[in-house]
């Protein structure tokens, strides 16, 4: 069965990459918060380590969730994927999944201070596993799918929020948690979309916003939400460092050219690529930002 999990982790969900993606998007939200507020005299402890642990705990049961709810469709249009092909059990990953839930609820209800949010957390993501109860009016309807499925990440967010305002005392309705409400859910939209957006000579079977609305609309769309996106990151550093300001407006500005260049000519790259690493030039900005201002303070 190790040798299994091994397989599934290294294919589908690298430990790795995905520990540290739980303890990113969990550190920068909460000091993005803190900084704002103006607050400096705080402690990383227990609590700031669970809250890392939860995130990577959901995202790895969001992905585990995806797999078994795609296994008919992944079998004839990805066969060759860990669970499909058989090299990998449903059983192996249903226990791997119960395990790192149960320590995953005892050390939010023992220790932490958020959880009626940390259960609210796993009840989206319950409902989302089981389609909403809607299975045959979602799995047909791409966008529908984005709509009840994507918000998952804000929901993510709200927990992180919940917990740090909690901690120290801090209103929870205000401009800066607002906005944080939002960053990171931006993001996840729009590599959702793009990752489904191909040149028309790439078009399969397999259902895409581009073979729905062709891939010029789609196109468009997801620029649209990018330059949304990095305003709602701009209001949220242009207190703490200026520079950052201005590599955010140089990354979306290279972003937006290469929008536009595959709108043009769809088959000179993957979109996909693109987004992924402005995504990783943006989230490493936002994240080099909190850095900055607990060594040095404002600039």
């Amino acid at each position: 069965m190790i040798k299994r999990w091994s397989i599934y982790f290294k294919e589908m969900f690298g430990l790795p990459k995905e520990i540290a993606v739980g303890f990113v998007v969990f550190l920068e939200i909460y000091f993005i918060i803190l900084l704002n507020n103006r607050v400096t005299d705080f402690k990383v402890g227990l609590q700031e380590i669970i809250g890392g642990f939860t995130v990577f705990a959901f995202l790895m049961f969001l992905r585990i969730a995806d797999d078994f709810k795609d296994y008919e469709t992944d079998s004839i249009l990805f066969p060759q994927r860990p669970l499909p092909s058989g090299r990998v059990k449903k059983k192996d990953l249903i226990i791997v999944l119960a395990i790192v839930t149960v320590i995953t609820f005892v050390l939010n209800l023992v220790f932490m201070n958020n959880q009626l949010f940390f259960l609210f957390l796993y009840f989206y993501g319950f409902l989302m596993s089981k389609w909403f109860f809607q299975k045959y009016k979602i799995q047909k309807n791409l966008p529908l799918a984005l709509v009840t499925h994507n918000p998952v990440q804000m929901v993510i967010n709200i927990y992180i929020i919940s917990f740090t305002c909690i901690k120290y005392s801090l209103s929870p309705f205000t401009w800066i948690t607002f906005l944080a409400a939002w960053t990171l859910y931006f993001p996840a939209l729009i590599w959702e979309i793009c990752r489904k957006i191909r040149a028309p000579k790439d078009e399969t079977e397999y259902v895409t916003y581009s073979s729905l609305f062709g891939y010029v609309k789609a196109t468009r769309f997801i620029l649209i939400l990018t330059i949304v996106d990095i305003l709602t990151n701009i209001g949220l550093i242009f207190r703490l460092n200026i520079f950052a300001v201005f590599a955010l407006l140089i990354n979306v500005a290279w972003m937006t050219w290469m929008f536009i260049r595959f709108m043009k000519n769809p088959q000179q790259f993957a979109l996909k690529g693109k987004v992924e690493t402005y995504t990783l030039i943006q989230e490493s900005i936002m994240l080099l930002t909190v850095v900055i201002y607990l060594m040095i303070g404002k600039v």
